[in-house]
């Protein structure tokens, strides 16, 4: 289903592009937070009548990201014109970025978790499986069950739900209020992630300025070099 939004044609401007630029700059935001922990962890600030760290505010604004990649992610998979090569890149830049996520997660080569891109890989195949066997529903339901398994299993960043989570983007996208109010219920943070939902609700359904094959991969590529120098920074900073 083509995704709609509930803000008037006149209102929507944000190509693609400029989605995947705001879903970079909030996911750095946010693993920067992370990086510097004890040095944001204890100022307190005002938030929505509330009293929190610059931690926790950074933190707030980075749950914009994962929302936004993977709305980017159930277009990409409705326009694609390979999607065989499009889940390879997938699956190679989940394995490129293993080494860097575990050293940013857990400062060690073996941290128990997967990185996002493990994520957005199986809800792609999420994706294939509902239409690939959408003449054959049991067939869909095993499929789907098995992808769930998998995300549980391998401890996927955000897991299981974060599988799901591509899921009710791509089956709710001709309505989107119930798929703002779904998704924002499915995922930790549940305000932040509500919020993600108004700048994907300017999508003007455009690819925008990233349209060079090297840019694009540039894209893909930010993920493990950003995640390497913030460690090495940690490392620096704090000795982990």
């Amino acid at each position: 289903m083509e995704q709609s939004s509930f803000f008037p044609a006149r209102l929507r401007r944000l190509s693609g592009s400029a989605l995947k630029l705001l879903a970079v700059i909030t996911m750095l935001i946010d693993h920067t937070a992370i990086c510097l922990q004890p040095l944001l962890g204890s100022p307190r600030l005002a938030l929505f009548g509330r009293s929190v760290t610059p931690y926790l505010a950074l933190r707030f604004v980075g749950r914009l990201a994962f929302p936004i990649f993977c709305f980017l992610l159930a277009e990409g998979f409705r326009h694609t014109r390979d999607r065989r090569r499009y889940g390879l890149r997938l699956l190679l830049f989940a394995l490129l970025s293993e080494i860097p996520f575990d050293l940013f997660r857990g400062g060690q080569l073996l941290y128990t978790g997967q990185n996002v891109f493990f994520t957005l890989l199986l809800g792609y195949l999420g994706l294939w499986a509902l239409e690939a066997f959408r003449k054959t529903p049991w067939k869909q339901l095993l499929g789907l069950a098995a992808l769930f398994a998998a995300a549980y299993w391998l401890h996927a960043d955000y897991g299981w739900a974060g599988f799901l989570f591509i899921l009710v983007l791509y089956l709710l996208g001709g309505q989107p209020v119930v798929q703002a109010l779904a998704g924002s219920a499915l995922l930790p943070w549940p305000v932040g992630v509500g919020l993600a939902f108004l700048p994907l609700n300017l999508y003007d359904g455009r690819r925008g300025f990233i349209r060079s094959p090297w840019l694009k991969l540039g894209f893909y590529a930010f993920y493990p070099l950003h995640l390497l120098l913030l460690w090495q920074l940690r490392l620096r900073l704090f000795g982990y």
